[in-house]
């Protein structure tokens, strides 16, 4: 994969419905394992996720596809224009919410509540730009509008993008690896100990 590409999931839906790719394939183009890309064929995901065409899209060409359709030792490569917006889609310094966006800040904090329970509350706060008394209260259910919210993917409602998301679920990943090996560790110790 030449660089990462915004919304990985929603691309690997879309190429499993829609093309002839391997799974490996696809795995490399969207930086994911071929066994996240089998589950999502197999729909065994906790969520449902609705296909993005990269093809529409422009990160790909339907020559691309076919190409590698052809050959499963072939693999996709994003287009250069679409390289170039993603890097530059990273470099973005705005913390701005539109008004728009303001109204879903909710919806998003309880997506990422239920997907991502390792994500901290400051992580989620940075994330959305809302205060931790918000999210404290939509994860202990205790929220006024509770009954009004949905969960809803942050990048999809335009509250932050796929990079940044991506970053912080990868971080939350490595602290809950960092305190399993540290308490392994812990007890191992204690196991000789005795």
């Amino acid at each position: 994969m030449v660089g990462k590409i915004l919304m990985p999931k929603a691309t690997a839906v879309w190429l499993i419905d829609n093309t002839a790719l391997t799974f490996e394939q696809i795995a490399d183009f969207c930086g994911m394992h071929a066994l996240e890309v089998q589950a999502l064929a197999d729909r065994e995901s906790t969520d449902y996720i609705v296909g993005l065409s990269p093809v529409l899209n422009g990160m790909l060409s339907k020559e691309d596809i076919a190409k590698c359709e052809a050959d499963p030792k072939a693999r996709l490569v994003l287009n250069k224009h679409s390289e170039e917006f993603i890097k530059k889609s990273h470099d973005v310094k705005s913390r701005y919410t539109p008004m728009a966006h303001r109204q879903n800040r909710p919806d998003a904090i309880l997506w990422l509540v239920k997907n991502h329970p390792d994500i901290t509350d400051a992580q989620i706060c940075k994330l959305v730009r809302t205060t931790k008394a918000t999210v404290e209260s939509i994860r202990e259910r205790t929220h006024k509008n509770m009954s009004e919210i949905t969960p809803r993917n942050p990048v999809l409602l335009g509250i932050c993008s796929e990079f940044d998301l991506r970053k912080a679920i990868d971080d939350a990943e490595k602290k809950v690896l960092a305190s399993e090996k540290k308490a392994a560790k812990m007890a191992k110790k204690e196991k000789k100990e005795d």
